[in-house]
């Protein structure tokens, strides 16, 4: 056999075996052997803003970058983990923990901001690089902290909004990712003529909302000096346009910086304005009084004998100063706040009633506002009602409410009788344009007629208050004083109250409602002391804000 004939036969052979062995591979036990070298990649939406009513930026996004080190092109570890603890302050020893000699990659340090990042870039250290980042930014840090909330990480490590607005329109926010499917070769490149195919990522929403950034301010501004002044444990002030019940201004302390929430406790994440419930004492006497000249029980001049305490249900009700005028009108009860006369009226109300209207100002039920983590504070059932509780549940007591369920109901009583859902966002904005949030009537709890002279009864509540208040010249405010004495273990504890004011402003036609609730003051116990004087504080700024003219 010659030598050329015997290549042959061994080219042949190694042909055979080849065929052979891709019949097995491609036909037989095709599953087996196939490979995918599909690569499919994710792409993040970018996360929608917060813009405030005038589209002031409350929270947006901005490009951070995380700081790798590959520990296998490093020429210097001592030199390199040196200079990068000098320019960045982490410590030598965990910037070494952190490189891992192992691994082909390692995380070394987020959130490095531009400037940060091309003063490294400028040390030229082998094995340093740089991936970007998107991470949520607050402009205006812990102005309306609890109405924005902040964004973290779920436990897979995604972002995902907690509290406030980030939380209850999260998935709005946060948008749709997209993906990108390429073919690559053995080496991880693209092939130019393999499949290819992307969808695009749909970015988040944009939300604006009904805050005023002026307003805001406003707000933090004088409650944070009230605080300090009265040496309060917290405080809490909520505005809002009655007539739709738009929260224009939203701030309670203590506080947090969304951006750094990371370094606050988790107890200041809860925002107790629509989360916590408390006893509004007095000021929950106008929704009482209203109630029962809607029913056609009582007309402001008609005439109740304060001849002094009454006994209801085996307890004694006193006024809070213990002084009875005898012979008084029905708007006079509010005037001087009286307890006995409330229950007088509350008693001819009647508990059914009482509970009914109660159920229609939304108390026991949530608001709905559209901020994630509000509680409803409980309403007993009328069937566990004792006889003191309609006494006492028309002067304020024995009944919890959350602060945006008093301020609705209030609404209601100086905008007309409307029952108006309160929000947060006025309009949505993304790829197929604009869309705006009209106000949202619920129900009429009272009639124009009660709501009219409602007011002009809270009108000479805060004309003929027995504290003297700075109040602008020429406007007519309208509102009312609480003083609640806080409930520790069944009993009250006459040491540490919570004082509150809820006024309005011009009169006749309301521009603004605003509740001050001042909790556990230090310097003076009475909301007349310390809530009332820091509405009109708020006041002032709030007429020359919204450049309201003066009654004459």
């Amino acid at each position: 056999m010659s030598k050329m004939r015997l290549l042959l036969y061994i080219f042949v052979a190694c042909l055979i075996v080849i065929v052979v062995r891709l019949f097995f591979i491609q036909i037989l036990f095709a599953s087996s052997y196939s490979v995918d070298y599909t690569v499919t990649e994710k792409i993040e939406a970018e996360r929608g803003k917060i813009l405030d009513r005038n589209l002031d930026p409350l929270a947006i996004n901005q490009t951070k970058y995380l700081l790798y080190v590959k520990p296998q092109e490093m020429k210097n570890k001592e030199e390199l983990v040196a200079k990068i603890d000098e320019a960045l302050h982490l410590g030598e020893a965990t910037i070494e923990a952190r490189i891992n000699e192992t691994k082909e990659w390692a995380a070394v340090a987020n959130s490095v901001d531009k400037k940060m990042k091309e003063k490294i870039q400028e040390l030229s250290l082998p094995g340093v690089g740089f991936e970007p980042q998107r991470e949520r930014f607050y402009p205006e840090a812990s102005l309306a902290a609890h109405l924005i909330g902040f964004v973290g990480k779920d436990e897979n490590g995604r972002q995902l909004g907690y509290f406030g607005v980030e939380g209850y329109y999260d998935r709005d926010l946060a948008g749709l990712s997209g993906v990108l499917k390429s073919e690559r070769d053995l080496f991880g490149r693209p092939i130019f003529s393999g499949d290819q195919e992307k969808v695009a990522a749909q970015d988040g929403r944009t939300v604006v909302l009904t805050i005023d950034k002026a307003v805001q301010l406003i707000i933090k501004k004088n409650l944070k000096n009230a605080v300090e002044q009265y040496k309060a444990k917290a405080g809490c002030v909520i505005a809002v346009t009655p007539k739709t019940m738009e929260i224009v201004g939203l701030s309670c302390l203590p506080d947090f910086d969304p951006t750094t929430y990371f370094d606050s406790s988790e107890d200041v994440f809860i925002d107790w304005a629509i989360s916590s419930g408390y006893e509004p004492g007095s000021t929950f006497k106008p929704l009482v009084m209203a109630a029962a000249i809607n029913e056609d029980l009582f007309e402001p001049n008609d005439i109740y004998n304060e001849s002094g305490p009454v006994e209801v249900g085996g307890y004694s009700i006193q006024n809070w100063n213990d002084k009875y005028d005898g012979k008084i009108d029905i708007a006079r009860i509010l005037e001087k706040s009286s307890n006995v006369g409330m229950t007088y009226v509350g008693g001819k109300l009647g508990k059914e009633k009482l509970y009914k209207y109660l159920k229609n100002y939304g108390f026991g039920d949530y608001t709905n506002i559209d901020l994630q983590g509000e509680s409803t504070a409980e309403l007993r059932p009328i069937e566990s009602w004792y006889a003191i509780d309609t006494a006492t549940h028309s002067f304020g007591q024995g009944i919890s409410v959350t602060a945006i369920q008093l301020v609705r109901a209030f609404s209601s009583i100086i905008n007309g009788g409307y029952l108006m859902r309160p929000y947060i966002v006025k309009a949505v904005i993304d790829y197929t344009g604009t869309k705006v949030r009209e106000p949202q009537i619920q129900r009429q709890v009272i009639d124009k007629r009660t709501s009219a002279i409602m007011r002009k009864m809270l009108v000479s509540t805060v004309a003929h208050a027995e504290a003297k208040w700075d109040i602008p010249k020429g406007f007519t405010f309208g509102g009312k004083t609480g003083t609640a004495q806080i409930a520790l273990g069944g009993k009250y504890d006459t040491s540490k109250t919570i004082a509150s004011f809820i006024g309005f402003a011009p009169a006749d036609d309301p521009k603004f409602l605003v509740l001050v609730v001042l909790r556990e003051p230090g310097v003076s116990s009475w909301g007349s002391e310390t809530a009332a004087p820091l509405f009109f504080e708020i006041a002032k700024e709030l007429l020359v804000y919204y450049n309201i003219p003066p009654d004459h």
